[in-house]
């Protein structure tokens, strides 16, 4: 905590303005900081920074940590949204991906935290789990709309190397579903949530009365931000760093005064490719003319031959000066980008 605390004063620079308009608490468990904790780390934020009286104050937080006297303690701190990682309603799917909450817990933490007063409230899901059907997954969203909350994250269950899932996958013990029914679940999730008055303003987030999340449409639109802790990320608009993952490694360099970070400065290249691969994502799509602005700078070419093609596949449309993405092509959104891309 102390060496949190000490980098926000060491990269109390970093940013170009000092004004915020985010704070977010996530990676890891934040939700099992003390409110002593997260009060600290807020009094030495305000020490450095400007934040902005209507600044989203986000906590990331699992549902058995967050207890009535807990969510009234974070509130009068400043908290104002949560981001809770539900997964699902289902009792099987909580076990078999190892959550430690119930569904009971789930529903009563949320009525808990909307009756103390904090309604910015997203819950994640994962679609994609094996032995679920629609039918299952209709079930689980409609828990989730049930809930009244405002956005929700649904993701497809992915398998890392080394975590359980993907020691079982090459033992042939766990099998992920074929990518054709991935998709299925995909374009029902979005049907299904819009049918229920939640846009889908990026790939994996959806939103009622466009209460989307400041912080992460700050990633999309590419304005700058500062990360904090082991493997923190942090951009400027010129480079980009990552912090050491290792809290031995970072909290020794901290105390001697030095940020361990690894930076790389980005080329307009870099800029422009990244701008394509998060903006295309999104509901709003690329903006047409900073593409031919950007693509001029660099004497590079733009692919219209391609962006000829998404459309011809009813991939892509353009509205408004803006490259955007239909259904279908959003199911290949990270593909798509890359095939734009300046290299």
């Amino acid at each position: 905590m102390h060496a949190i605390c000490q980098e926000i004063a060491l990269q109390k620079d970093y940013l170009d303005s000092h004004n915020l308009k985010t704070i977010y608490f996530g990676g890891g468990t934040p939700s099992l900081l003390s409110t002593d904790e997260i009060e600290k780390i807020l009094n030495t934020i305000h020490q450095y920074f400007s934040v902005e009286n209507e600044a989203e104050i986000t906590l990331e937080a699992n549902p058995e940590d967050l207890t009535p006297n807990y969510l009234a303690a974070i509130k009068s701190l400043g908290v104002n949204r949560l981001s809770i990682g539900i997964q699902s309603f289902r009792e099987e799917n909580l076990l078999f991906i190892n959550r430690n909450h119930s569904s009971a817990q789930a529903l009563t933490c949320i009525s808990q935290a909307q009756d103390i007063g904090i309604d910015n409230i997203s819950i994640d899901l994962i679609y994609g789990i094996p032995d679920n059907d629609l039918h299952d997954l209709a079930l689980d969203i409609q828990k989730a709309v049930d809930t009244q909350v405002n956005h929700i994250s649904a993701y497809s269950l992915t398998i890392e190397p080394k975590t359980v899932f993907g020691q079982q996958k090459k033992k042939g013990v766990f099998k992920e579903l074929p990518e054709s029914m991935q998709s299925q679940k995909f374009s029902f999730t979005r049907k299904l949530l819009a049918e229920k008055g939640f846009e889908a303003y990026e790939t994996s987030n959806f939103a009622k009365n466009e209460q989307y999340s400041k912080h992460n449409t700050s990633y999309w639109n590419q304005e700058s931000y500062l990360g904090i802790g082991p493997s923190a990320h942090s951009f400027n608009q010129n480079s980009r760093q990552w912090n050491v993952a290792k809290n031995g490694v970072y909290m020794k360099a901290i105390n001697e005064q030095s940020i361990p970070a690894e930076i790389e400065i980005l080329t307009e290249a870099n800029k422009i490719n990244e701008y394509m691969m998060t903006r295309l994502r999104t509901k709003w799509g690329i903006e047409w003319s900073k593409i031919e602005q950007t693509f001029a700078q660099l004497n590079a070419k733009i692919p219209l031959d391609l962006i000829k093609n998404w459309q011809k596949k009813d991939w892509a449309h353009v509205s408004n000066g803006h490259l955007i993405l239909t259904e279908t092509g959003a199911l290949m959104a990270d593909k798509l980008a890359a095939d734009l891309f300046i290299v």
